[in-house]
């Protein structure tokens, strides 16, 4: 019976004595210590995820640069001429296929860019609103937009442009000039 009074007197002072350790200084900078470097760690791991995305955006924009831009038509060693910058969040010229959302796009200078359409891409004729469905081949174009990871413009903005030989805003083609005539 001895032995079953002093089991019970002892666990009043141990749960007293978890207790004060517990509101103890020295648990309280254990715990902020390991909070710290829970907080840290996760901080870093944050940093590291961010850091891979950049790295394989670059990694696989650079890989895909000349292909869908096809970089300045002397090389990046001769001299830009003041004319010759790439396009890469744009391009204005002529379609030649339509497959889904994607539209392929002939620049005047016979260089074919690829285009995303996304349904947040607004797409205008003069001031009309209108569809991809509208886009026809040869229809002229200008797209601005954004490069992504394959080197493809992801459209944000495309206005079609009239055919100055066979439209005009108002309906009418202009007079040819007559020569030695003055107006």
């Amino acid at each position: 019976m001895d032995n079953t009074t002093s089991t019970k007197n002892d666990s009043p002072q141990i749960s007293n004595g978890v207790n004060k350790f517990f509101q103890s200084k020295s648990f309280q900078i254990i715990t902020w210590s390991i909070a710290a470097i829970i907080l840290f760690l996760l901080i870093f791991n944050l940093g590291m995820i961010v850091g891979f995305r950049k790295a394989n955006f670059s990694y696989k924009w650079g890989e895909n640069y000349h292909q869908n831009f096809a970089g300045p038509r002397g090389g990046f060693f001769r001299d830009f001429g003041g004319r010759d910058f790439i396009e890469p969040h744009g391009v204005f010229g002529q379609i030649i296929k339509i497959e889904g959302s994607t539209l392929i796009i002939k620049s005047p200078d016979n260089v074919e860019k690829t285009v995303i359409v996304k349904d947040d891409t607004v797409i205008e004729r003069f001031r009309e609103t209108i569809k991809l469905a509208d886009l026809k081949i040869d229809d002229q174009i200008v797209v601005i937009g954004e490069p992504n990871t394959s080197g493809q413009i992801e459209a944000k903005f495309i206005r079609i442009m009239p055919d100055p030989r066979t439209e005009m805003p108002m309906g009418k083609l202009p007079e040819p000039p007559i020569p030695g005539h003055q107006r």
